[in-house]
Formats: structure tokens, C-alpha cells, sequence
């Protein structure tokens, strides 16, 4: 019977894999059609720019969201494809800040490196996406097997990553006085935040 599952289930895992690399590609595609029918706005820089920054804000949401959601609703793909969804998080966390580097900046380094120093919430950005940098790289399983218990603690970055990126977001709309959407992600990271913290403290309970 255990044979019979495993002989099942390698196809439906690889059914499910393909679907959350469509799902990660879905944000990429939209920008594509958009740009084919003329949709991107009279500013194309600035739409992909916010788009993707926001993309990998989303990423960070539904990573960290991944135990949770089958601890309580039993929703478990998210959690058997996290590296994947993390992966792609980072893409668009990259896309992102390539966008700022040659459409704002012209890849001129002095002129990033004054941005970043200068103005605040470019400084937050680029610290919210250096954190993401070793989560990106370690996401093997040569590095899970290499850093041992490490891995765990390392990863545990995501959880500031995800802080200053919403951080990020909030300076970003406070030009134009619009909160509504970064209201939404602040409740999110807080309960994920909250959950992450229940979970730790029961389980020093247990050890000690």
C-alpha cells in the first residue's frame, strides 16, 4: 500500500510542482501581455518597477504563510513547494531592483550608492533585499545538508526581509498618502509574526 501511494503520488507532486512554477510565472506573463497590447500606462518604467516590487512582497506572504495554512486550514501545496514560491519571490525581489538600478539610476554606481544612502526608503529596500540575497543561495539541498541546524536559523531572515519590505512599501505610498494596501500587508506580517512566535514558545515549552 505504502509502494502504491508513492508510485501515485510522485506524479501528483510533479503535477503540483509544474502548477506553482505556472503560478510564479502568472505575475511575468501578465507584464508580457501587457506590454504586447500597450496596457503597461503612459509609464511603463514606473508600472513594472512598483509591480514587481509588490510581486515580491506577496512572495514573502505566502512563504512564511505556508505552515501555517496547513497547521490550520490544511492547505499543504504552499508548504511542499516553498522553495519554489521562494525562489520566484526573489526573481521578482530582483526584477525589482534591477528596475530602480537602470531605469532611475542608469547603473551608474555612484548615483546608486548616493540614492541609497540618501534617501529612506531606497536604503530600506536594498537592506530588505541583501537579507534575501543568502536565502536565495542556500535554498539547495547541498546547502540544507552543509549548514545542518544553521540552515533553520539562517532562513529565519525571511522574517526581518519581510518587515522592511513592507516598511519599504509604506514609505513608497507615503508620497502619494495611500495606505490602504500596506495596511493589509502590516496585518498580515503581524499575525504571520504572531504565529511564528506561538510555535517557538511552545516548542521551548516542550524542551524544557
Amino acid at each position: 500500500m505504502c509502494q502504491l501511494i508513492r508510485v501515485i503520488g510522485q506524479p501528483m507532486m510533479r503535477v503540483s510542482l509544474a502548477a506553482a512554477v505556472v503560478l510564479g510565472l502568472v505575475p511575468f506573463g501578465w507584464w508580457c501581455f501587457l506590454a504586447f497590447t500597450d496596457g503597461l500606462g503612459a509609464n511603463p518604467a514606473q508600472y513594472l518597477t512598483l509591480s514587481s516590487g509588490e510581486w515580491s512582497l506577496v512572495g514573502l506572504c505566502l512563504v512564511l504563510a505556508a505552515t501555517p495554512l496547513q497547521r490550520w486550514l490544511g492547505v499543504s501545496w504552499p508548504l511542499r513547494h516553498r522553495r519554489t514560491l521562494g525562489l520566484f519571490t526573489f526573481f521578482y525581489a530582483t526584477l525589482h531592483a534591477l528596475a530602480w538600478a537602470f531605469w532611475e539610476q542608469g547603473l551608474v554606481l555612484s548615483a546608486m550608492g548616493s540614492d541609497v544612502v540618501t534617501r529612506l526608503f531606497i536604503t530600506v529596500g536594498v537592506v530588505a533585499f541583501v537579507l534575501m540575497v543568502p536565502l536565495a543561495i542556500t535554498s539547495t539541498n547541498g546547502w540544507l545538508r552543509r549548514l545542518g541546524r544553521s540552515w533553520k536559523r539562517l532562513h529565519l531572515l525571511v522574517y526581518p526581509a519581510l518587515g522592511l519590505s513592507v516598511w519599504h512599501f509604506w514609505l513608497v505610498r507615503a508620497g502619494k498618502n495611500d495606505f490602504a494596501e500596506v495596511r493589509v500587508y502590516i496585518g498580515i506580517t503581524l499575525v504571520l509574526v504572531m504565529l511564528k512566535w506561538v510555535r517557538l514558545t511552545r516548542a521551548r515549552q516542550r524542551a524544557g
